[in-house]
């Protein structure tokens, strides 16, 4: 059985060969298992394509694939996941924080018969604002998007080939890989991993970065739309009660002084509904602009120890059917 680890990285040169060495070793105490690994280079500014390429060429499981700018985590693990041809399929970070050591355990329980299990650290040690983050995506994934009850999702997991197959079809600019996970079988589980301290450096995403994969969520869930609608009906009836209960008392008691103030709290209350709504209808529409002018997931600017490859996801394809056309 052969398994593909496909692991994005960003500015982890001083890392990766360790991080090869320990999954070879792990891998290799595994019976009747072979290992490919995928190494894809986010544009970082160190050496770490150099490095990937110093690799594969010692060790003919190591595969590289470098691109053209920096797309973000898990566009380039969809790099990876084009490329990978195993059995079995596992997501992991460049940071040794999900460790090569805990490769057994994700593996014996896919194993019992799951089509994806998600390692779940049994105390994080990632920072606050990471911690938040996670926490904030975790609580949407629950409550907006379809998944089975009762499981938690990460970034370090591992699948079967069908599902990868099935992820690799999408063909959409944003990306958030568990949602895929999530929305392409039930037949997932959870399993206790250790969370290891970051060797060396800090993350790096961004407020900028979180901020953006944590909206991402828009591309599959509709929900924020039905909550404007439903939001949208409680304020509107709410103001006309409220118009009706005005009126009232001014004919009863016309003496009655109108409130500016009042007025003012209601305005600004109501148009800042209005506006959050309409960002969440614009990043909609932005989306769907993004995705109708095929904006690639990633551009692949070369590989090592891989064939041609597409260099940017569905879009290198559709193109070379485009130049037969014509």
């Amino acid at each position: 059985m052969l398994l593909s680890i496909v692991i994005p990285c960003y500015n982890s040169s001083h890392m990766l060969r360790k991080v090869v060495e320990l999954c070879r070793d792990e891998v290799r105490a595994l019976p009747d298992m072979e290992l490919e690994m995928i190494l894809v280079n986010d544009c970082s500014p160190d050496d770490t394509y150099g490095e990937i390429c110093r690799l594969a060429g010692e060790y003919p499981f190591v595969k590289g694939v470098n691109l053209a700018k920096n797309f973000g985590q898990h566009n380039a693990i969809m790099a990876g996941l084009r490329y990978a041809e195993g059995d079995l399929v596992m997501g992991m970070d460049d940071d040794l924080q999900t460790h090569p050591s805990q490769i057994p355990v994700l593996i014996g329980k896919i194993l019992e018969g799951y089509d994806v299990v998600f390692g779940i650290f049994r105390k994080r040690k990632f920072g606050f604002v990471k911690n938040l983050t996670s926490r904030i995506a975790s609580f949407i994934t629950w409550h907006m998007v379809e998944r089975p009850k009762g499981l938690e999702a990460s970034n370090y997991w591992v699948c079967r080939k069908y599902v990868r197959d099935e992820i690799v079809r999408y063909e959409g600019y944003n990306l958030y890989l568990q949602m895929l996970l999530f929305r392409t079988t039930n037949n997932i589980a959870n399993v206790e991993i250790e969370h290891f301290d970051r060797e060396e450096g800090v993350s790096g995403y961004t407020f900028k970065k979180l901020f953006r994969l944590f909206i991402a969520f828009l591309n599959y869930s509709v929900v924020p739309l039905r909550l404007a609608t439903l939001l949208g009906g409680i304020f509107s009836a709410a103001g006309f009660i409220g118009a009706i209960i005005v009126f009232v008392n001014k004919l009863l008691r016309p003496d009655m002084a109108v409130g500016w103030s009042s007025l003012m709290c209601a305005l600004l209350l109501f148009f800042g509904f209005t506006f959050l709504m309409l960002g969440v209808i614009g990043e909609y529409v932005g989306k769907l602009i993004l995705n109708q002018s095929r904006t690639p997931q990633f551009v692949i600017r070369d590989t090592v120890n891989l064939g041609s490859g597409e260099e940017s996801g569905h879009r290198a394809e559709n193109r070379k059917t485009s130049e037969q056309e014509k």
